[in-house]
């Protein structure tokens, strides 16, 4: 009987039947804790985006942050309220801030202030975001995931001001390029002596980090090469029209080399890479491609390993294929014994 009742679900699931709204409805709007450890803490967020206005320059949601309790927040606009949830401290009150038609972002921006929390990113917080449309158990939302990598970020700050490798070498974890290349290059500088030099290397290389060295020598030979690209008359036109369908984020320093993320980057490693915004510049439109054609299969590799049943079903709707439909009757039967 049990097992028809399954059975039953997942036919339901793979039609696109919602009969858990109501149960849904329960669980979205809310901070989960995906993961915690002494590295790297992990949290995942369903917030209903049909509710969702604008709140500055056609933003939907802003980061604040607030220093003292070391807490990231996202700020919401629904109905006549605007409403900060706490993303470190899930089990932390959301901040309600009454608003009506008249009310002006900087007033709101005054109050959260007072409360201590200015506006600001997930980097300045030493962490990484993720934000994207999906439906949650067919409740339209807007998903926010963030890693907190500051405690992790602290330990290699320590190391790098210290000029002492010795005390990172046993970690295990990586620690995302934007978080630390500009901490790191800043003590490369004031390094004198060559013993100081000489740690910060052996840092760098536990981070895949290049030194300011050799950023440099890239960028003179990248600056030889370009000296050598045809006229734009002579350029593809496609190649053009495709490369200007990418959007462009804040610019962030590049740390390793193509051959490196074709072949042995993680998909973390790759899809942050694929944000830089000087990633585009230093590609070639085949390369560019190449390593997305790589992220795509490595995304779906990580989503088959370690996604949760309402993803693969979700996944398995767009894309229907067989290796998600496997992998999900394949979870069913675990839920089963």
């Amino acid at each position: 009987m049990l097992k028809k009742a399954l059975l039953l679900s997942l036919f339901l699931l793979l039609n696109g039947c919602s009969f858990y709204n109501l149960e849904a409805l329960g669980e979205v709007d809310k901070v989960q804790v995906v993961s915690k450890n002494a590295s790297v803490s992990q949290y995942r967020a369903y917030f209903v985006r049909t509710q969702l206005k604008r709140i500055k320059n056609d933003q939907k949601y802003l980061y604040f942050y607030n220093k003292k309790k070391k807490d990231l927040a996202i700020l919401l606009h629904k109905k006549n309220y605007y409403i900060l949830h706490s993303l470190f401290h899930p089990e932390a009150s959301k901040i309600t801030i009454r608003a009506h038609k008249k009310t002006h972002y900087s007033a709101i921006e005054k109050v959260l202030q007072k409360r201590g929390y200015d506006l600001s990113s997930p980097e300045d917080a030493g962490a990484r975001s993720f934000v994207a449309l999906r439906r949650y158990k067919g409740i339209k939302t807007l998903l926010v995931e963030v890693k907190d990598y500051s405690a992790l970020q602290i330990k290699y700050q320590k190391a790098i001001k210290s000029y002492n490798a010795a005390s990172i070498q046993h970690i295990k974890t990586k620690l995302p390029h934007p978080l630390i290349s500009g901490y790191y290059d800043r003590y490369y500088k004031r390094a004198k002596s060559d013993k100081a030099q000489a740690q910060l290397k052996i840092i760098a290389k536990k981070l895949q980090l290049d030194s300011p060295e050799e950023i440099q020598s890239n960028k003179d030979v990248k600056a030889a090469l370009a000296q050598e690209i045809p006229e734009e008359s002579d350029i593809d036109e496609t190649e053009e029209e495709a490369e200007e369908m990418m959007e462009e984020e804040a610019p962030k320093v590049s740390a390793l080399s193509f051959t490196y993320y074709a072949k042995k980057a993680s998909y973390d490693e790759l899809d942050s890479y694929l944000a830089e915004s000087t990633t585009k510049e230093s590609l070639s439109f085949n390369q560019f491609r190449q390593l997305e054609r790589r992220h795509a299969t490595l995304k779906e590799e990580k989503l088959l390993h370690e996604g949760s049943l309402e993803e693969l079903i979700s996944a398995y709707k767009v894309t229907k294929k067989p290796s998600y439909k496997k992998r999900i009757l394949e979870q069913m039967k675990e839920v089963q014994k």
